[in-house]
């Protein structure tokens, strides 16, 4: 099984830069995309030349805003859409899609924004999605792919020093948010098979960034500890152009 994770930046701009070409050929099963900016309406449309997918979306109640998407060749046996969370719900951040070995899922964790006006809000949605986590985990391991708007070690952002606990996506509050996701048995696939690699997964569309490779590892597969002896490959397609993030995949045993 291929699963891959991307942050499109807008699934209809995507499909002008050629995304439904893109994913053809990278002959996954299961393709988790973020921040789709587009209605459930647009995002099938968006899509209707992508064949061979059963397609579930989760939109923002704010136009043009995050979203999600589950593509998968196999149907779900069941979908899950949100924290079931007053504060978190309605901005279409969180879907997971039961098959029959585990639950897959694809989340766009809130952005902390500037001068961290929505830290303490995105501290409190990563509780509740590792709530969630493991109570699915009690039925069937887990796997969550998705932009997790952090980088967790020095070694996932290109300047450490000059971004720690003043930018977000690498303040302390993010990082234990996630040391929880892995201490409570999610593993972190790119990281565990590639201990010492130095690869990111989004750059800044300013000052010519993604060239020069000062980037941010924000994209992640976790999975059940369990599951982790099945997965045989974790990457970060980085030659993957289109959106100012790259994909990310991981191979399972199914």
């Amino acid at each position: 099984m291929k699963l891959v994770s991307w942050n499109v930046n807008g699934i209809r701009a995507g499909v002008k830069k050629g995304f439904v070409e893109k994913v053809m050929d990278m002959s996954a099963d299961i393709i988790c995309l973020q921040e789709t900016k587009a209605q459930d309406d647009q995002v099938k449309e968006a899509l209707e030349e992508l064949k061979g997918y059963h397609l579930v979306s989760n939109s923002a109640i704010k136009k043009g805003y995050s979203g999600t998407a589950i593509l998968s060749k196999e149907k779900p046996l069941d979908i899950i859409k949100d924290l079931n969370h007053s504060t978190h719900d309605g901005e279409g951040r969180l879907i997971f899609a039961e098959f029959e070995n585990y639950f897959v899922g694809t989340t766009y964790v809130p952005n902390s924004k500037a001068g961290l006006a929505r830290l303490d809000e995105r501290v409190d949605w990563d509780k509740e999605l590792l709530k969630v986590m493991k109570g699915l985990e009690k039925k069937k391991p887990v796997v969550l792919c998705g932009d997790f708007n952090v980088c967790h070690k020095e070694i996932d952002i290109a300047r450490p020093v000059a971004n720690y606990d003043k930018s977000p996506g690498y303040t302390q509050r993010e990082i234990d948010g996630m040391d929880n996701f892995t201490k409570s048995g999610f593993v972190d696939t790119f990281r565990a098979l590639h201990p010492d690699e130095v690869k990111y997964s989004w750059w800044s569309m300013r000052g010519g960034a993604r060239a020069k490779n000062i980037g941010w590892r924000l994209d992640y597969f976790l999975v059940s500890e369990r599951l982790m002896p099945k997965v045989n490959q974790a990457d970060i397609w980085t030659h993957i152009e289109g959106s100012d993030h790259c994909p990310v995949i991981v191979e399972i045993e199914d």
